[in-house]
């Protein structure tokens, strides 16, 4: 499992390891301490968390801003719940990038 979250230091989006209790941030260096960080979504690969963290730059580009709301990172964590509910239904439909791309536009 990994979880998306933000550098406080430059706020750019990376990943870690669950279980891991700091993260250096790719961009600037800063050792982010997990307990503090503001987690945006726990998911079970990496792949789909650069996916994610993707999907989160380019829509807050467009979107002309720097974060998330508080209600847009529930509603995220709630739309990655359903999808991956239906993933296990459907294990097919867990390889289509573009449903992960609709939760983050929504």
């Amino acid at each position: 499992m990994y979880l998306i979250l933000k550098c406080p230091g430059c706020s750019t989006f990376t990943y870690v390891d669950k279980y891991s209790p700091q993260r250096l941030c790719p961009q600037c260096g800063e050792i982010i301490d997990v307990a503090d960080a503001t987690i945006y979504l726990e998911v079970a690969d990496y792949r789909l968390a650069e996916s994610i963290i993707a999907e989160l730059k380019k829509y807050l580009t467009a979107q002309k801003r720097k974060d998330l709301t508080d209600e847009e990172r529930e509603q995220i964590r709630k739309e990655y719940a359903e999808w991956m509910k239906q993933a296990l239904i459907n294990p097919e439909k867990a390889n289509d990038s573009n449903d992960m791309s609709k939760i983050i536009e929504s």
